[in-house]
């Protein structure tokens, strides 16, 4: 299955918060996205059907291992391309807004030049 941009960000945000807190609801997703409940609920809901995440009884989301590598990669794309903006002297407010936008839409091979040149040794 094809997941879109929202669908990106939603991943992204469930592996972040699940580093930081034992369990990852709905609720939290909202909160850290500043979207609404039914938003967040409608979002889950897709997830779960793609099978990117698996829902408990209680409401606790978890990422499958499909859902774990696109929000592995996404993350990773993240990261790397706020800090490169930050060494081009982008105030880091500005280059993580940035980096949240170029991250869905950046190809494999520009990524992959950037990294290399900003983090790989030759």
């Amino acid at each position: 299955m094809t997941i879109q941009e929202s669908g990106e960000m939603y991943l992204e945000t469930i592996l972040v918060l699940s580093r930081s807190q034992e369990t990852v609801r709905s609720v939290d997703v909202a909160t850290r996205l500043g979207f609404s409940k039914p938003s967040v609920c409608r979002a889950v809901g897709l997830l779960k059907e793609g099978e990117f995440i698996d829902v408990d009884a209680h409401g606790h989301i978890t990422l499958t291992d499909a859902g774990l590598e696109v929000a592995a990669r996404i993350y990773e794309r993240h990261t790397v391309l706020s800090a490169a903006l930050e060494r081009l002297g982008v105030p880091k407010e500005q280059a993580t807004a940035d980096a949240c936008k170029m991250e869905h839409d950046i190809s494999d091979v520009s990524f992959d030049a950037i990294k290399k040149a900003f983090f790989q040794k030759s």
